[in-house]
């Protein structure tokens, strides 16, 4: 196949809290996405003079001749999203992120390949839902030709991007009353003490490290929800802020937490560093600050400390038992740990071959350590991933939903009381046919476990 190089706009978009609105409603969320698909987008992609790339199970990617067609139709399709969702209850509302790049691509029968889709997939990542975020050579061609203001969100570190990309939002002037993502009213604070953990800066100079600055987020995360008194915002929301500038007050505002945790991981060979702050949401006054250091073999004590120093602030009377773990360690094989996370990262995407590639890490930590809860309930939900998104063939089909089953109960075996795997577990069960009362039984037990719980 001929391979050729042209200059061309791209426009890459994804539905935000995917697989959260898949949980909670598949076949509701396809059926959804597929009416606004072929009723909104793709008519005005089409009259916008693009073309559909391909599809990518949650979004889309599309490429444009003129970077003004680009960002004219990504506006249009963003109010018409806002006016398909007027009326839905949030947790029915789709709503497209969306990145717009500028850049030279290789183009290969009816794909396109190359640093520049990258860039715009990186954009996406970026964008709030409901919003654009477009690239500085975008911002540059379009500003005085649409009658559209663009904010400067500052140069981001993005995945698998070694340079700093500079960033702009869209601000869509009058529409922009009609775009789902407008200012929300501020919500309520809950009646017990509430923090969210932002994800942590990547100091290690190294982009690939990236996945293990968000696991340590993750694994902080965890160990504060397992304080009942405290109420921990999801990663999946507290992530919506990466790469971002931070307004704590904001954020506050919008999560309905009093207490925001943000900080930094430089990891350089088996040395640790791990730096953080506690802030009231309220007033942005800095409460606490520490760094914590040690070796790759002390990364499960460190993170407890952090937890603990944090809950201490938060709590004073807090017993120092109440953070630790009530069960042993999912493992101490620190290989099998970064495969984990490693996998995590890639799946992160979910493309095919990414999702195909994560599998395999999973499956290398699981022969490393057979009772890792985690990485079992992982490789499980992976695997119903790929009949979610019709990437296994009919004769393997039964194959794949039988080694899903597998995965589950061995986790479930291997960590009874780790709510993670309790409701990753549940969720493959239930969707491969087994006894749903049994699913139904395992959310409440892990949500009676960690009352903060909220599954990815």
């Amino acid at each position: 196949m001929v391979s050729v190089r042209r200059l061309t706009a791209i426009l890459a978009a994804d539905v935000a809290a995917y697989s959260r609105l898949m949980g909670t409603d598949e076949e509701g969320t396809h059926e959804r996405l597929k009416a606004h698909l072929q009723e909104l987008v793709n008519p005005k992609i089409e009259q916008h003079r693009g073309r559909i790339v391909k599809n990518t199970g949650d979004g889309f990617l599309a490429e444009f001749a003129s970077v003004v067609d680009a960002v004219r139709c990504a506006v249009e399709v963003q109010c018409g999203m806002a006016e398909r969702n007027e009326g839905n209850p949030p947790e029915k509302r789709i709503e497209f992120r969306v990145g717009i790049n500028l850049g030279d691509v290789i183009a290969e029968g009816e794909d396109i390949f190359g640093d520049g889709v990258n860039v715009a997939a990186r954009l996406e990542t970026l964008a709030e839902p409901g919003r654009i975020c477009v690239s500085h050579v975008v911002c540059d061609q379009v500003r005085d030709k649409l009658d559209y203001t663009f904010e400067d969100l500052g140069e981001q570190q993005v995945k698998n991007i070694a340079r700093p990309v500079r960033v702009f939002g869209v601000r869509m002037g009058d529409m922009a009353a009609t775009v789902s993502s407008v200012e929300k009213p501020p919500l309520r604070l809950p009646d017990k003490p509430s923090i969210a953990v932002l994800p942590f800066q990547n100091l290690s100079g190294d982009p690939d490290q990236e996945y293990f600055a968000d696991g340590m987020v993750d694994e902080i995360i965890t160990a504060l929800s397992r304080i009942k008194w405290l109420f921990v915002i999801a990663d999946n929301s507290s992530f919506t802020y990466k790469g971002q500038a931070i307004d704590v007050k904001q954020i506050g505002r919008e999560l309905g937490v009093r207490y925001v945790l943000k900080g930094s991981v430089r990891k350089a060979g088996r040395r640790l560093r791990i730096g953080a702050a506690l802030i009231d949401a309220a007033t942005s006054a800095h409460l606490w600050a520490d760094r914590f250091d040690g070796s790759l073999e002390d990364i499960f004590d460190l993170q407890d400390q952090v937890a603990l120093s944090i809950a201490g602030v938060i709590e004073p009377t807090l017993q120092a038992a109440e953070i630790r773990y009530s069960a042993e360690r999912p493992t101490d094989d620190l290989t099998a740990y970064d495969l984990f996370l490693r996998a995590r990262w890639i799946a992160s995407t979910y493309e095919r071959s990414h999702l195909a590639e994560a599998l395999e890490l999973l499956e290398q930590a699981i022969r490393r350590e057979p009772r890792y809860g985690p990485a079992l309930a992982l490789a499980a939900t992976y695997r119903v991933d790929l009949e979610n998104f019709d990437w296994s063939d009919d004769r393997e089909e039964q194959e794949n939903r039988e080694m899903a089953v597998d995965f589950a109960r061995r986790a479930l075996r291997a960590a009874p009381d780790d709510p993670g795997v309790l409701g990753r577990a549940a969720m493959v069960l239930g969707r491969f046919g087994e006894d749903i009362d049994a699913a139904l039984a395992l959310v409440d037990r892990a949500l009676a476990l960690n009352p903060s719980f909220a599954f990815p």
